[in-house]
């Protein structure tokens, strides 16, 4: 029941983040949401099993942020993550303590593959670093692709591509207490998947870094 409750919850969001094409009846993300929605929908999953995480990155010596340091923490780490990753198409997006890193197609994955491309290691060489110098953090890597293809060939692609970016995160030192990996398949999309642009924006890895709190 938890865990269908928790479904429900993140169904929902993802709806209220969508809106429907007067002309051709066909539901699209509806742009002003889209941030609140993915948050939103991320943060429901952390609360389902922030306990067991929080309990597991204390024991290995983590601590935890209180009060005005969390905005403080969140506001180093967002301005080290903008100077870093500027020129690379990543996007660092900010909402409220959340901080979210989409990283577009065109530099993760080639077309239906889950191998990382070469060039991203360098990408994802300076992110593990400013993930390690803020540790105190949970970190959730969600995989999404467009509509192309069946909805469960897409689940399982988005996840593997996730689970490609967490697995090499790992490889670098970050703490796989930290990491969460999902796939979303074609549930939350950020552009029209009726174009070729739109869906090439679509088939994309986020990281979610959330603050652990007292």
């Amino acid at each position: 029941m938890r865990f269908l409750s928790l479904f429900s919850l993140i169904a929902a969001l993802i709806v209220s983040g969508c809106v429907t094409d007067p002309v051709t009846g066909e539901r699209k993300a509806a742009k002003a949401g889209l941030g609140a929605g993915i948050g939103a929908a991320v943060g429901a999953g952390i609360g389902a099993i922030a306990g067991k995480r929080k309990a597991t990155l204390i024991g290995a010596g983590v601590g935890a942020l209180a009060g005005a340091g969390v905005g403080a923490y969140m506001d180093a780490q967002e301005k080290k993550l903008r100077e870093e990753l500027a020129d690379t198409g990543v996007r660092v997006i900010r909402e409220g303590d959340r901080i979210f890193l989409s990283m577009p197609s065109a530099i993760t994955f080639e077309t239906d593959s889950a191998a990382l491309q070469p060039a991203f290691y360098a990408v994802l060489n300076d992110v593990a670093g400013i993930l390690k110098d803020y540790e105190k953090t949970y970190i959730d890597v969600a995989g999404h692709t467009d509509s192309t293809g069946s909805d469960q060939y897409n689940m399982q692609l988005s996840l593997q591509r996730a689970g490609a970016v967490s697995a090499y995160l790992e490889s670098n030192g970050i703490l796989p207490a930290r990491l969460l990996t999902r796939g979303y398949g074609e549930s939350l999309p950020v552009a029209d998947n009726g174009t070729p642009q739109g869906r090439q924006a679509n088939r994309r890895v986020e990281i979610g870094l959330t603050p652990v709190t007292a």
